[in-house]
């Protein structure tokens, strides 16, 4: 059957030239798929058989446009590790197309590892298909976790080798999201004292992404208290499930509350609430236990951005921001209790429970418990499935007799994407082997339910399998 060619668009090509700068093909030798994400493709009404085309995979790969859509790459600022750089930018990636899904929801087509762009930094443009395959897998997980996160439609092998700490094949892959718009893209309009520039990537992002501001909450204060609150629920959820980011900068700030920029990320095995894992993270500043800090502070980067905006004077506009801010942690607080209380199955809310969650915590560090495997077992003690652990006293103490079974089992994973799980399927896919990569995400896919013959994918590492640092693979 033939396929029917979609048409995309490019509306931000529409917002000031300071945002955006053209794109020319830099074609790769000889593009393979890799893998197709048919399922969410079939999601957001996009033809599968286009998919699966020479045409598609020419698209993807970055050596030609796609249909209706002239690609860019997307300028923005950011503070990297706490400084400050004025300008980044798409240093190897495009700005590909968008796509409206039968819902009216627009999505961005975005090529990473596509060639190196004019904010590449002296950087070769172009991808490992580890880091790739990476990306792929972890947003995939946090699909299948049902938190917000951008999504990957394909990966595509380029033919051709990348050097980082070792020669690796290359890749392109492409993410699918509902904005691309980072905190530091509206820091470049702050640096840049572009008031025009500032309002119109306010007023794009707000019809796009955002509902209609209550009746007589100006739009700039209406932007900033909902880019907060899904930050709020959103960091909550990732620590919920032991997420660690890796790299919080504000140009890895995504304003329409889903995840992106999946780097150096990695779910934590044995509990530690300051565990790292990113090679470049020195000194802890983006630690499991720092995550909402960091979500405050960014925030804090986008309001000073939207001064110019929240009002004429500036006093009056710092005082408006401040209030604003004011609400992320206590939201915070709130969505992760009540995560917490999911997980460990207390029905209603208590006042004492957040330091009875910190107490578990404690104990979960003090024991080297396994962050997921704590809850299964957990899970299980509810059920009457296990041999209670004298132990969780204090948990049973707020639980009582009839713990919420129903919420801890849709709330507590049976698989996530385990570091040394990814890392082998990594390398088998360098030797040419997908099936581990397929696998893995089989499960990822429906991770609240147990697969049977699968259950070495829920267990932790040994030893000589723990992963202790994990790489942005720029």
């Amino acid at each position: 059957m033939a396929s029917a060619t979609p048409s995309f668009t490019l509306t931000y090509s529409d917002l000031p030239p300071l945002f955006h700068r053209r794109v020319e093909a830099d074609p790769v030798a000889d593009p393979a798929w890799v893998l197709r994400n048919e399922a969410l493709a079939s999601s957001l009404g996009l033809d599968v058989e286009w998919l699966r085309s020479n045409a598609a995979l020419q698209a993807l790969a970055g050596n030609a446009p796609l249909p209706g859509a002239s690609p860019v790459a997307m300028a923005y600022s950011g503070h990297q590790f706490g400084g400050f750089n004025p300008l980044l930018g798409d240093g190897r990636a495009q700005l590909a197309g968008e796509w409206q899904a039968p819902d009216g929801t627009r999505y961005d087509l975005h090529l990473k590892g596509s060639g190196a762009t004019m904010f590449a930094r002296n950087g070769d443009g172009r991808a490992t298909l580890s880091a790739m395959l990476r990306e792929y897998i972890v947003s995939e997980a946090f699909a299948g976790l049902g938190i917000p996160t951008t999504r990957s439609l394909a990966v595509v092998a380029t033919g051709e080798m990348v050097y980082r700490q070792r020669k690796e094949p290359g890749a392109v892959l492409t993410r699918v999201a509902r904005s691309h718009v980072r905190v530091g893209t509206f820091q470049l309009a702050a640096v840049n004292r572009d008031p025009e520039a500032l309002e119109a990537l306010l007023m794009r992002e707000l019809a796009r992404n955002f509902p209609p501001a209550p009746e007589g909450l100006p739009p700039a204060r209406h932007f900033l208290r909902s880019v907060a609150a899904r930050q709020a629920r959103l960091i909550a959820q990732w620590m919920c499930v032991g997420f660690i980011h890796g790299v919080m900068n504000t140009d890895n700030m995504q304003v329409a509350g889903e995840t992106i920029d999946f780097g150096p990320c990695a779910f934590m095995d044995r509990f530690h609430p300051q565990k790292v894992f990113s090679s470049i993270d020195q000194f802890g500043r983006y630690a499991w236990d720092k995550q909402p800090g960091i979500a405050l502070w960014n925030l804090t980067r986008l309001a000073e951005s939207l001064l110019p905006l929240l009002a004429e004077a500036q006093e009056a506009a710092i005082d408006i921001a401040k209030e604003e801010l004011a609400a992320f942690m206590p939201a915070f607080e709130q969505h992760f209790e009540e995560g917490m209380r999911a997980k460990l199955g207390w029905r209603g809310a208590d006042s004492d429970d957040g330091e009875r969650i910190a107490g578990i915590f404690r104990m979960m560090m003090e024991r080297g418990e396994d962050f997921t495997l704590f809850f299964r077992r957990l899970t299980r003690v509810a059920a009457g499935q296990h041999p209670e652990d004298v132990e969780l006293a204090p948990w049973r103490e707020r639980a009582g007799a009839n713990p919420d079974v129903t919420a801890m089992k849709a709330a507590n994973p049976v698989y996530i994407a385990r570091n040394h799980r990814v890392e082998e399927a990594l390398a088998a896919a360098n030797a040419g082997d997908l099936a581990p990569t397929h696998r893995l995400l089989k499960v990822l896919a429906r991770p609240f339910t147990e697969s049977d013959g699968d259950a070495d994918l829920e267990a932790p590492p040994t030893p000589e399998e723990e992963v202790a640092q994990t790489f942005c693979g720029t």
